[in-house]
């Protein structure tokens, strides 16, 4: 039984982690144990593909961002991962002012985590990062309610974001779940010569790049990551990029990650923006091929017994409803997971702020 007495703090300079007694917080990723940390995965409630060895590894192949890791061990037992990166945009500056460490997915936390050791984590990495980045941004894909006074009492503070989750038990179940504008179109999109499919082809994923990259400039906050990141995402053991083509056109598609046997993630989509001159038939084509952007990944899931597609990110509950309202057609449900925020330098923290949109808006020229 773990000891609710906080434990005194001894450094061991020469190790990359800090004793405590019952208590190991590792800081370096040869530090864990990889069959622990796969174990966890599996039984851990919070588990997500983003806290995967698989997702670390990917990080690190990336030149654009730099990649951490940080777990804790309680008598023995790994009970904790946090699992991120960090990036930053634009020239000297801009990077300096834009520099951030993300947490997707979450921490991945074993049933029997303890507080204390919680908390001892988070502050480890919030220490560890405050030099590194201007702020630390968990986004949670499960729920953390249970954990969020921890997270409060180490400075992580909560902040209202909403999921949207669509059920994928099986093919006819899923098809059920859409609404019957969507079912027609999807229907009518099969007649129309309109195909969808997993891609690695270079050209093909260069060609949903460039339909992806306008259209996520023009939404998001942040710059898109460059196209190194859907070229190897699309090559992992759980990556996928689904295209919608017409002939030889890539009309959008889907670039996700899966948790294999439980959740498949939908990272970035897009669909065709109808600006290209089309004929009146391949306008149509465009219109019914739209709605259907997001089934292969359903599809998919629903054959390989992922039990449901999360859409990851629908904005805070004060947004702008048509985001959710979009993906509702679909037949899942919006929750709120929330993120957990903690700033390193406040000053720095607010003027970021508008360095980033600066810099966002700098390189979507």
């Amino acid at each position: 039984m773990v000891n609710d007495k906080w434990l005194m703090i001894s450094e061991k300079s020469t190790q990359n982690f800090d004793s405590l007694e019952n208590m190991v917080i590792y800081t370096d990723i040869n530090e864990i144990d990889k069959n622990q940390w796969q174990k966890l995965v599996t039984r851990s409630r919070t588990a997500t593909f983003f806290q995967t060895l698989e997702c670390y590894e990917f990080y690190e192949s990336l030149s654009f961002m730099t990649p951490f890791v940080y777990g804790l061990s309680e008598d023995n037992n790994l009970t904790a991962i946090i699992c991120g990166y960090i990036i930053s945009e634009g020239n000297f500056i801009g990077r300096f002012f834009s520099k951030r460490a993300i947490v997707p997915g979450g921490a991945l936390l074993d049933l029997y985590v303890s507080n204390e050791g919680l908390k001892t984590l988070l502050e480890r990495v919030k220490s560890d990062l405050s030099k590194k980045a201007i702020y630390i941004e968990i986004q949670n894909y499960k729920s953390y309610d249970e954990y969020r006074l921890v997270f409060n009492s180490a400075k992580y503070n909560y902040i209202s974001y909403l999921n949207f989750y669509v059920p994928t038990y099986d093919i006819p179940t899923a098809f059920g779940r859409l609404n019957d504008e969507l079912q027609k179109q999807i229907k009518l999109s099969e007649k129309n010569e309109i195909e969808w499919r997993a891609t690695t082809d270079h050209n093909e994923i260069k060609a949903f790049y460039a339909k992806l990259k306008p259209q996520y400039n023009k939404m998001s906050k942040t710059a898109l990551f460059p196209l190194e990141f859907f070229e190897k995402l699309a090559n992992l053991p759980n990556g996928k990029i689904f295209i919608v083509k017409h002939r030889r056109r890539i009309l959008g598609g889907v670039a996700c990650v899966i948790l294999e046997g439980n959740t498949l993630y939908e990272w970035f989509s897009c669909e065709d923006d109808g600006k290209n001159g089309y004929d009146k038939n391949d306008r149509i084509n465009r219109m019914l091929s739209c709605s259907a952007i997001t089934w292969p990944a359903i599809e998919y899931a629903a054959k390989t017994n992922i039990y449901r597609l999360e859409f990851m990110n629908v904005g805070r509950p004060s947004d702008d409803k048509k985001a959710r309202d979009y993906k509702r057609k679909y037949g899942g449900q919006s929750v709120e997971l929330g993120r957990f925020l903690t700033i390193n330098r406040p000053v720095y923290y607010y003027v970021g702020r508008i360095a980033l949109k600066y810099v966002v808006s700098k390189l979507r020229r």
